[in-house]
């Protein structure tokens, strides 16, 4: 596939975005961001403290938030706003309301057929990160990831007007596909999808997925590779999406379409 012109865009603001400034500049851009964002930083080192905008993009927690030690409770993998979540009505979930995706197409020819189906007629839930949002990505429950696979696509934006007009928007943009199961052994999701602007997705167990840059597809398979709910494995580099699909009966959601999450708060409870 040929590069898309939304995919260049997105690697010269990430050049940018990368560039160390100089001291003085760096504090003016991180200040200048923050302020016109509405970045809320009181869990965060101060703006200028960051040596770029990538790096205030991927900040980390000055220390851990707090979320239910309950092996039962699901928490939000992010800080976003809950676009869609439902009923998976056979292969088919919201991409906004009165708009479809299909859960197959989304999750690519490297997900197996039988994979696929047992999230047929599941849940899902569509997390918007928005460039205000802390851009970090963590385990939403104890899991084992079977397989990463890199689908390589265009970078339209991903937020709520083109939500409204993009048909088969999660689709067409760039994404990587996490194949998990939980520690009841129920399959499920998480698909981290690219958007404009987001010229990197950070796998930080999988250093080989480099997004924005190749143009071929690529998967990896795992044996013994399991996260902690609450670990970090990964960032945004700015706002986008992550579409969770969950096995039918695998969880009772607390959430509905509309609301803002932070990472940590449950959202869900797993069926036992």
């Amino acid at each position: 596939m040929k590069q898309h012109f939304t995919s260049a865009l997105s690697q010269t603001f990430g050049r940018f975005a990368s560039k160390e400034h100089g001291k003085n500049f760096q504090k003016m851009i991180n200040r200048t961001y923050v302020k016109a964002m509405g970045l809320d930083m009181s869990d965060f080192e101060a703006p200028e403290s960051y040596p770029t905008l990538n790096a205030l993009f991927t900040r980390k927690f000055r220390h851990m938030r707090k979320y239910s030690t309950d092996p039962l409770d699901m928490i939000s993998p992010c800080d976003s706003l809950i676009t869609e979540c439902g009923v998976i009505e056979e292969d088919l979930a919201l991409q906004i309301k009165g708009m479809s995706y299909s859960v197959d197409g989304v999750l690519g020819d490297g997900i197996t057929a039988e994979s696929k189906k047992n999230v047929h007629n599941g849940l899902f839930v569509n997390f918007y990160l928005s460039p205000r949002d802390y851009h970090r990505y963590h385990a939403p429950l104890d899991m084992q990831v079977l397989r990463a696979v890199h689908i390589p696509g265009k970078l339209y934006p991903v937020n709520i007007p083109s939500l409204k007009k993009q048909v088969n928007l999660f689709i067409e943009n760039e994404r990587v596909v996490l194949e998990c199961l939980s520690s009841e052994g129920k399959r499920f999701f998480l698909i981290l999808v690219g958007a404009l602007n987001v010229g990197e997705m950070e796998i930080s167990f999988e250093p080989r997925i480099r997004t924005n840059t190749v143009l071929t597809p690529s998967q990896y398979s795992y044996k013994d590779l399991y996260l902690s709910k609450g670990d970090d494995f990964g960032c945004f580099r700015m706002g986008s999406t992550i579409v969770m699909l969950c096995e039918s009966n695998m969880v009772d959601l607390g959430i509905s379409s509309g609301h803002n999450v932070r990472f940590g708060q449950t959202i869900a409870r797993i069926t036992s």
